[in-house]
């Protein structure tokens, strides 16, 4: 393409705390005018060395040419989401294609500097990536891409850090007593953390759960409510399934590996045990601060992440979370801030702004996609840059869980057969319904008019996972027995609310007239599913 034509890369404009502003301006002018915009730094530690990869830069570079960095980096072209940003620039720039549980985001970066005698001002908030392996990646399993990389090496992360210490000439400098020191703390805490001592750490926040035994008594359930039970208690399995992917993508992989090597050592097994209690890396008790690192977490092989390299396997990864529990778990992509939301929100119909904040759908990007497909770089033109920075979409629960929800809806549908409740026939019927056609309005309705021995609660319910607007409901279940006697004793609460509102200690202008009770049922608890420890 001809330079005249050639199509300018535009970035998102941010404010100074890092908040999309819904503007997005070509490249030059951003550098021109000072504004705050997005960039990705991407580190690929190998564990068995501890050595970090770093690459010299080109000598055609306009900034530090021939200097020793970052294993990659890049900036969030508008539109794109950091993710995408720090997956095309590792593929660009060394040639290997990873997932996007390969990336952990470890620390945000704000580079503020002036150059070029006052003519380039880059005010960048860098997201800082730490992918880790097993094993260095043998330096000809990497493509360099000339114009960017002249040579890549593997360096000690203590050796790297003495060397920007001492200013050294070679390497592109950082201040390690400032904000990037967070990446040589972050290593060796995961690295050379007392195993006694956190040992003791998880035998002290699992003895603070006791345990206790459910024994609910069966004997008002017929013949065929048992059977019922059954399949019951295998769609509430799924719901479990589907609440591990709601709290983080990454969950499930993590779960698994746990419970595999659960055995290998008393520190393994005290992990397992506590991660069975939390349903994820992050404490409930201790305010969600993470007990387990990507150090803790599977490994996963990918043998064609890069060219092929004579007698190497591949690349063995960590797959990763991220030390801070994402505030929108996994139901927004992790980038995204509440005024990106906003903005998005308040760019639709009102329709589709109700969907947007409706408790089952997800919030994903238009521009997320598989590194298989498709690398090119991105670029805007300046009719339609502006809309990139609107690249949301809401996603039904019923497509986005579509595997899972058809095989708990026709188990439902089998139990609601057998049932000898006409209630919660209808309830498990219309529920199995909404898992598919994401209506929930006629299963809430015949949840609401339930009355029967066997007592069920299962779909999207809570909305605590969602600490960033709380919007977005988990999928959860209670499989009970009603308990008759119980239930008697509180029904004086729920058919005196009227007189226990009048009789308030209040002004009775605050006091409601009319109080309807919802019907209040005492279960023993058989099974639940998809509800953390609170």
């Amino acid at each position: 393409m001809a330079e005249s034509h050639k199509q300018e890369e535009y970035f998102d404009v941010l404010t100074e705390t890092g908040e999309k502003t819904g503007i997005s301006k070509p490249r030059g002018d951003v550098h021109r005018d000072g504004d705050y915009h997005r960039a990705v730094h991407v580190w690929i530690f190998a564990e068995s060395t501890q050595e970090l990869l770093l690459q010299r830069r080109a000598d055609c570079k306009d900034s530090w040419p021939g200097l020793w960095d970052i294993s990659s980096a890049g900036h969030i072209s508008a539109g794109d989401s950091s993710l995408i940003s720090a997956q095309r620039e590792l593929h660009e720039e060394l040639g290997i294609k990873l997932p996007e549980d390969a990336f952990e985001m470890i620390f945000i970066f704000l580079q503020e500097c002036v150059i070029n005698d006052g003519k380039f001002i880059n005010n960048e908030f860098n997201d800082v990536y730490l992918v880790t392996t097993r094993d260095p990646i043998p330096l000809e399993a990497f493509t360099l891409q000339q114009e960017e990389v002249s040579a890549v090496k593997y360096i000690s992360y203590e050796e790297y850090r003495n060397v920007l210490a001492k200013d050294h000439p070679d390497y592109v400098p950082y201040d390690i007593n400032g904000q990037y020191g967070q990446l040589f703390e972050i290593i060796k805490r995961r690295y050379y953390e007392n195993t006694v001592g956190r040992t003791l750490t998880l035998q002290k926040q699992l003895h603070r759960y006791a345990p206790f035994s459910l024994n609910p008594e069966l004997t008002g359930l017929t013949d065929a409510d048992k059977e019922a039970l059954v399949l019951l208690i295998k769609a509430a399995k799924i719901m479990d399934e589907i609440f591990y992917l709601q709290v983080w993508y990454s969950n499930p992989v993590l779960r698994d590996w746990l419970k595999n090597n659960a055995d290998a050592t008393q520190l393994d097994k005290l992990k397992w045990a506590y991660y069975l209690i939390n349903k994820s890396p992050w404490s409930c008790l201790d305010e969600n601060e993470a007990f387990l690192t990507t150090a803790d977490s599977a490994l996963k092989l990918l043998p064609q992440a890069t060219k092929p390299v004579a007698g190497w396997r591949g690349i063995e990864y960590r797959a990763t979370f991220p030390m801070e529990k994402p505030p929108g778990a996994n139901f927004y992509p992790p980038d995204m801030d509440k005024t990106e939301f906003e903005l998005w929100k308040n760019s639709l119909e009102v329709e589709h702004q109700q969907e947007a904040t409706g408790f089952f759908t997800i919030i994903r990007r238009r521009n997320d996609f598989s590194l298989n497909s498709s690398l090119s770089s991105k670029t805007a033109d300046g009719t339609n840059h502006l809309e990139s920075a609107f690249d949301l979409q809401c996603i039904p629960y019923s497509q986005v869980y579509r595997p899972l929800l058809t095989e708990a809806a026709d188990l439902l549908h089998q139990a609601g057969d057998m049932v000898s409740s006409p209630s919660l026939k209808k309830l498990l019927h219309t529920k199995a319904d909404a898992f598919l056609s994401n209506d929930y309005y006629d299963s809430d309705i015949a949840w609401m008019e339930l009355d029967s021995k066997l007592d069920i609660t299962i779909g999207p319910y809570e909305t605590y996972e969602d600490a960033l607007f709380g919007y977005k409901a988990t999928f959860e279940a209670f499989i009970g027995v009603r308990d008759d006697k119980a239930t008697a004793q509180l029904k004086v609460f729920g058919d005196n609310l009227q007189f226990l509102e009048e009789n308030l200690p209040m002004d009775a202008a605050f006091k409601s007239k009319e109080i309807k009770a919802a019907p209040i049922r005492v279960i023993q608890l058989i099974y639940n599913a998809g509800v953390s420890a609170m």
